[in-house]
């Protein structure tokens, strides 16, 4: 099957043939009307590339660095749940994959296996997503077992004091499948007992999950209290305008995402390209800056680094893949996109990705300060 895929998108078709319903419109559907849904990927293609030629590039590199780590390339896989929907070997299958890709994982907080689990597969370069809870205890649990699983970051994701209206999750009165469950919360709660309390109310039961147990309160102090409690370095998912960055520097963060949660959260925000420079530029190179939303080929990798992304997290072709191949289709999705990648820099005249710079793109924003200067 894998041999006859080309390009990461070709997946979505297949998987939403191989997926129940349920499943499929839970990976794929974003919120309400789903506006910044299409708009993470159409904001792409309003960037324009600008190669430079009879460059010398029978040597190209596209290794990085993140956080201290040397990986393979600058193409990293973001946290999504639930793997299992998608293969009975779930989150075990992508890990597998994306460390033999020698890349980064964040694990969802969501996850179907636990990060001792995860942990067991063998080694690799993984981050934790994090959540803060109502009940603190749970927050610090987590926290200590990603450290001592070996988990080289935590990711706080910022953007989901409740869950964005996912309508499609509604309609089908979403629920996790009885024979899964989130792995990591087991044995800090009785999650059966909550799930089937759940499960009785109207609505989707990831919504009434959050709900009951995502702490509202959460404001930057809780950054610094997070950071107290752990020596990890703390990374905030969720950003998308340059004052919460400056925020982000002041709460000292080690690293900042700007994310739209995949448009799952609130409806007619910007897409992630969009405000991935004003963000970067307010950062200022005191940390780093990721993306994720929208990244399916490698022109869309070599975009968000031009305009100043330290490195880009893919969400939802991950499960795709796994749906439809497993371990070998998340193999394969992070293959397709380094080689797409290594081939634009090659055509963009660039033989390392230290090279890649902001006059390597040109904006709308960019148009049009051209054609106001010819005024």
């Amino acid at each position: 099957m894998s041999t006859e895929i080309v390009n990461v998108d070709e997946y979505e078709a297949l998987a939403q043939r191989r997926m129940p319903k349920m499943a499929f419109d839970f990976f794929s559907s974003g919120s309400e009307d789903q506006v910044t849904l299409r708009e993470n990927r159409a904001a792409f293609t309003r960037i324009r590339l600008r190669p430079r030629i009879l460059v010398d590039v029978s040597n190209i590199d596209v290794t990085t660095s993140v956080l201290g780590f040397k990986i393979a390339m600058p193409i990293m896989v973001a946290p999504t749940a639930l793997h299992k929907m998608a293969h009975p070997d779930g989150e075990l299958a992508t890990v597998r994959a994306v460390s033999a890709a020698n890349t980064i994982m964040i694990l969802s907080a969501s996850a179907t296996c636990s990060m001792e689990e995860i942990a067991a597969t063998g080694p690799g370069l993984r981050l934790f997503q994090l959540y803060v809870y109502k009940d603190r205890n749970i927050t610090r649990t987590l926290v200590r077992r990603a450290e001592q699983a070996g988990f080289k970051a935590i990711v706080l994701t910022v953007d989901t004091p409740r869950l964005g209206r996912r309508e499609a999750d509604i309609k089908n009165r979403f629920k996790i499948p009885s024979h899964l469950s989130y792995k990591n919360m087991e044995g800090l709660m009785n999650v059966n007992k909550e799930i089937d309390k759940m499960n009785k109310t109207s609505g989707s039961e990831a919504a009434a999950w959050v709900d009951n147990h995502f702490d509202r309160s959460l404001n930057w102090k809780d950054v610094k209290w997070l950071q107290s409690i752990t020596k990890l370095p703390v990374l905030v998912k969720g950003i998308l305008t340059a004052e919460d960055a400056v925020l982000a520097l002041q709460a000292g963060v080690a690293g900042i995402m700007v994310s739209n949660h995949g448009a799952r959260q609130l409806d007619h925000v910007p897409a992630t390209i969009s405000v991935l420079e004003e963000i970067v530029k307010a950062v200022a190179g005191r940390v780093p800056v990721f993306l994720d939303g929208g990244v399916r080929r490698g022109t869309d990798v070599f975009k968000a680094l031009a305009l100043g992304a330290s490195g880009v997290f893919i969400g939802r072709p991950i499960p795709y893949a796994l749906s439809v191949d497993g371990e070998a289709g998340v193999t394969k999705v992070l293959q397709m996109l380094r080689d797409e990648f290594e081939l634009t820099m090659a055509l963009m005249g660039v033989c390392s990705v230290k090279e890649i710079r902001r006059q390597h793109v040109q904006t709308e924003q960019d148009s049009v300060k051209l054609l106001l200067s010819k005024l």
